[in-house]
């Protein structure tokens, strides 16, 4: 079984974290005093909480007891919990409820962000950042295609684990009901990698976990080179060698 690995995550950190330093710098809140970060990972986007509000009392949440370990070794003056973000409750109001690229894996966004704007403090904020791509990247349509065909068709159910990211509108409609003030933005990142390798390990870190999870080990690595060579025209090579990365993010913050 392929589980969440800290360190392959990490191996592009400064990019990863770079949505969510844009997110915390749009969130305005004073001086929250809990705040809870949902998905936390290896604790990278939490530290990124601390360093905007350092008085303030941070917990990072994660349902991976590997990125979990990962964050506690990392933050041992954190506080850590593994849980499961679509059965979480607080267990009082908080200020704000951070979510940095993990949201896409939890599905029925209609009835789990009402669920997390009922636990704020009035005045408090719901913050969330996620991939934006899924079914407009080559990198993720070349997933898809690899996995539907040839020596694959047989190995994958009809439908490997989804993605759940809406357009804005789907946002505005489930939360403007619940939220007096809302912030609604996309952006698209350019990342500038050493090549299509560079492209394989950042989805082995995230969007290829759900693919490789379901194979053999012993054939991984088939999968994996198919993938990386199926990917190399869509992302030509610039003349330095280096590959533009397009990737699309969306980002909203609703004030209680």
């Amino acid at each position: 079984m392929v589980t969440w690995n800290a360190e392959q995550y990490l191996k592009f950190a400064d990019e990863r974290s770079r949505p969510c330093r844009d997110l915390i710098g749009r969130i305005a809140l004073g001086a929250p005093k809990d705040i809870v970060d949902l998905g936390c990972g290896p604790g990278n986007s939490t530290a990124a909480l601390v360093k905007r509000w350092p008085e303030a009392e941070i917990t990072g949440l994660d349902s991976s007891a590997e990125m979990i370990a990962s964050a506690r070794g990392a933050y041992p003056e954190q506080q850590w919990i593994e849980a499961d973000i679509s059965t979480w409750k607080a267990t009082k109001p908080v200020d704000l409820i951070f979510s940095n690229a993990a949201l896409q894996w939890v599905d029925r966004h209609e009835q789990l962000l009402p669920r997390l704007m009922v636990m704020l403090n009035p005045g408090g904020a719901m913050a969330v950042q996620m991939p934006a791509n899924y079914h407009t990247a080559p990198a993720h349509r070349a997933m898809r295609e690899l996995a539907a065909g040839g020596r694959w068709r047989d190995k994958f159910p009809s439908e490997v684990r989804r993605w759940h990211c809406h357009e804005p509108d789907f946002y505005y409609g489930v939360l403007q009901t619940v939220s007096p003030k809302l912030d609604i933005w996309t952006s698209e990142y350019i990342h500038i990698l050493n090549g299509h390798e560079d492209i394989v390990q950042w989805y082995i870190g995230t969007g290829l976990r759900p693919y490789l999870e379901v194979l053999a080990e012993s054939e991984r690595k088939d999968f994996i080179a198919a993938y990386q060579k199926r990917i190399t025209a869509d992302y030509p090579r610039q003349p330095d060698g280096h590959v533009l990365f397009p990737f699309r993010r969306l980002f909203f913050i609703a004030y209680r």
